[in-house]
């Protein structure tokens, strides 16, 4: 129940939900139950059951009063008077009307109650959703490097969704059918006491057959989602890697990858599909069998005349009864269907409840600009399983300056760079910006003074001017003359629609050089006071190369620069050049100082290069 609460909890204020959903649905039970109730007079005329005498009696005005009887004598009054001026044919017109009256205000009143419902099932979805959204794209970097894209997608969507089918329709059960039920048994006991003790006598057999195998669902519901899951991870995976899948001929390998999973998927959701079917025929062979033996047992009274009831009543009970079977059926269903809700719920929540692990604190600073340097000292880090990928780091970003990282692949190059913008927490030490420890600065303040270009183009399913101004305001001609300094504006403007062209999911429709000047446009445009370029050209042909490289060579003008490269020749005059190896610092210097040493890991680079 805390889950289910947790998630209303989004709906709210929920009072202005319940109150107008709790009387609409309230008098929709009862104008519907009126209905029923209209077949005694109705049936008693019918088979001439009611003789002028007994119309006469019932022409007296009965004392106002908020009661069922009171009701009960207006409704007689009425039929009376219209019976004695018109007849018997006069009084049935008269029920008539009055059964089309009841049933149109229960359907206005349905209807209502059902605008309400879905009002607050959109809403709560929405507002949910949007949590859901916000809080993981505050997380940490770290998060998603270890969740599956599509289990996260899958999350948002269809979890949520999930949760908007069964939580919303238990809310429509717990309150609309309640009531109903509530007025039924009200209603039944009214007419017979005894008979109504009898039929819920076999209750409790259908309600604890019900409560196990809800408890069975509910382990089958998360165990479907999680299979959802996987299979969303994986069409991203083949989808977006479909080159490769062709390229090695892999499309059986893939089809059988999702087969498993797929399979996987289909045996949950069966397993609780069978549970869920189960409930419903169950609940109603017991209210059939239930409504039987009311027949036989009341029908046998009403023959011989030991009962209390007339026909007409004891008809009007058995089709009261019956329509008994219908909110209980509603709410077994509805908690059935409720554990593939709290099953989708505890995934959402879990992606809601997750924390950052860089979080802004109370007190921590916010800069605005960068005036002397970054100290790097004593740092070490490891990620939350395995062993350090880096050990005893000291080195510094003096203003101005080019640092270059250089070293085999996996020695803890990237990790480095990915501390400067507190992408992730040191383990041990301190990274210090201006004097200022890093973990005392807000992230946002912190990375809003920083550009990044990575060996990855990372654009967006837009047009060209929207990945360059990405995250800014900005005018035109702003952006068009970034795009120059970047040496992309000639390519743009021979697209179709210039820089209005949409570029496809992650640009494939641009080459992988113009992908990358659109990346550097777009931290031109940024104007950072330090730039971090992780292996910005190594997976460029040579024209395209030439071309981004003058691209840098502008943008790295006045600013600090920390780089990844592993093609030493777009180092060579940077200020100082650390060497990394297995998460260590062994060499340090400029190019030139570093070739002086025939003995070490840089010369040998060098020389393997050349």
């Amino acid at each position: 129940m805390k889950i289910y609460w947790r998630l209303l909890s989004y709906a709210r204020p929920l009072g202005q939900y319940i109150v107008p959903f709790f009387f609409a649905s309230l008098l929709a039970s009862l104008f519907g139950i009126l209905n029923f109730a209209l077949l005694i007079p109705l049936l008693n005329l019918l088979f001439n059951q009611v003789s002028s005498e007994e119309a006469a009696q019932m022409t007296r005005l009965p004392d106002p009063a908020l009661s069922i009887d009171y009701l009960s004598g207006l409704f007689n009054y009425y039929f009376g008077t219209f019976m004695q001026e018109h007849g018997r044919l006069g009084a049935l017109q008269f029920v008539c009307g009055v059964i089309v009256v009841s049933v149109l205000l229960a359907d206005i009143f349905r209807y209502l109650s059902a605008r309400v419902l879905e009002r607050f099932k959109v809403n709560m979805v929405a507002r949910l959703r949007q949590a859901v959204f916000d809080n993981a794209v505050g997380l940490h970097l770290g998060f998603f490097s270890n969740e599956r894209k599509g289990d996260l997608i899958s999350r948002v969507m269809t979890d949520v969704q999930e949760v908007e089918n069964s939580i919303a329709n238990t809310f429509s059960a717990a309150f609309k059918e309640v009531f109903t039920l509530l007025v039924y048994l009200i209603v039944l006991f009214s007419v017979s006491v005894s008979l109504t003790l009898f039929a819920f006598l076999v209750f409790p057999i259908s309600g604890a057959f019900i409560a196990y195998i809800v408890k069975q669902m509910r382990k089958d519901a998360r165990t479907g989602q999680q299979r959802l899951g996987g299979l969303i991870s994986l069409m991203d995976e083949a989808f977006g890697g479909m080159r490769v899948v062709k390229g090695f001929n892999a499309e059986n390998f893939i089809k059988k990858r999702f087969w498993q999973e797929n399979d996987a998927y289909r045996r949950a959701i069966k397993s609780m599909a069978y549970k869920r079917e189960m409930a419903g025929p169950f609940s109603e062979f017991m209210g059939v069998t239930i409504v039987a033996f009311i027949l036989l047992y009341g029908g046998s009274l009403v023959l011989s005349n030991e009962s209390e009831l007339s026909a007409a009543e004891f008809i009007f009970y058995i089709i009261t009864f019956s329509q008994v079977l219908r909110p209980a059926k509603e709410i077994s269903n509805a908690f059935s269907n409720t554990q593939r809700g709290l099953a989708s719920g505890e995934r959402v929540l879990e992606l809601v409840d997750a924390v950052n692990t860089i979080p802004e604190k109370p007190g921590d600073v916010s800069v605005s600009e960068f005036s002397e340097k970054i100290e790097v000292r004593n740092v070490w880090f490891a990620y939350e399983t395995g062993s350090p990928v880096l050990s005893d780091i000291n080195f510094t970003m003096t203003k101005g300056k080019t640092v270059a990282l250089v070293g085999s692949s996996g020695g803890g190059k990237s990790t480095l760079a990915d501390l400067i913008p507190r992408f992730y927490e040191p383990t041990a030490g301190n990274i210090l910006y201006d004097g200022q420890n890093l973990s005392n600065i807000t992230p946002a303040s912190l990375r809003s003074q920083m550009g990044i270009v990575t060996q990855e183009s990372i654009l967006f399913n837009d047009t060209i001017f929207n990945n360059i101004a990405f995250g800014a305001h900005t005018t035109e001609e702003e952006v068009i003359a970034a795009a120059k300094i970047a040496n992309a504006h000639d390519f743009i403007s021979e697209q179709s629609e210039g820089y209005q062209t949409v570029i496809g999911d992650r640009g494939t429709k641009l080459s992988g050089g113009q992908r990358q000047r659109l990346s550097i446009a777009r931290a031109i445009l940024k104007n950072p006071p330090i730039l971090i370029l992780d292996e910005a050209t190594s997976a460029l042909d040579t024209e395209s190369e030439k071309l981004v490289q003058e691209a840098l060579a502008h943008l790295m003008q006045n600013r600090t620069v920390l780089v990844i490269a592993h093609r030493l020749s777009t180092i060579q005059h940077a200020d100082e050049i650390l060497v990394l190896h297995q998460g260590r610092i062994i060499e340090r210097g400029t190019h030139d100082v570093l070739l002086k040493n025939p003995d070490g890991f840089y010369w040998k680079l060098t020389a393997m290069q050349s």
